[in-house]
């Protein structure tokens, strides 16, 4: 079988992540996302996700249920195990993944790709106060981590996210060989 990859998602908050891989997965249903295990209440919006405790969380680490896992902003991410073989297998994934787990990401998916989306730093302040997750204080240091650079050495698509997401997911299919869509205009 040929190898597939994992796409990393990678990008401040408030760039649109989600949105772009919503609209990746309508336009290429063969690159499916991931749902990831969060140390986060459940329903709070944006990406579906599996929501666990603390306890919950370090116990599905322990017997090793997660190929890759890190902390950031003071929550526990995690991706199932499941993922590398379905990526061995062939098939294409996608998940949101922390700048910080990037090198262990690249050593545990050798055909990893990432898609790196930005944004203004105004785009991203009206966003993240418009998730209502955030304080003032949280939005201003997520703010100013915005600009951390991305591990050397990684295979990475650059894209700006501030105009229409159809754009965008447009602009994101292209940079990883999929397939766009025809989008007809009006009058044809």
């Amino acid at each position: 079988m040929s190898t597939g990859r994992l796409i990393a998602v990678a990008g401040p908050s408030g760039a649109g992540k989600d949105s772009v891989m919503r609209g990746l997965a309508e336009a290429a249903p063969a690159l499916v996302p991931v749902r990831r295990a969060i140390t986060r209440a459940p329903g709070l919006g944006g990406e579906e996700y599996d929501a666990l405790s603390e306890a919950g969380f370090a116990a599905r680490a322990e017997a090793g249920e997660f190929c890759l896992h890190w902390t950031a902003h003071g929550l526990r991410y995690g991706i199932p195990a499941s993922v590398l073989d379905d990526v061995r297998g062939g098939a294409q994934r996608m998940a949101n993944l922390s700048r910080t787990v990037l090198d262990e990401a690249a050593r545990v998916f050798p055909e990893l790709e990432v898609l790196h989306i930005t944004a203004n730093p105004e785009t991203l302040a009206r966003r993240l106060a418009g998730r209502g997750r955030e304080g003032r204080d949280d939005i201003a240091r997520r703010l100013s981590r915005s600009t951390e650079p991305l591990p050397a050495g990684l295979t990475v698509h650059r894209l700006h996210n501030d105009g229409p997401i159809g754009t965008s997911v447009d602009r994101a299919l292209h940079m990883l060989g999929l397939a766009a869509p025809a989008r007809l205009t009006e009058g044809q």
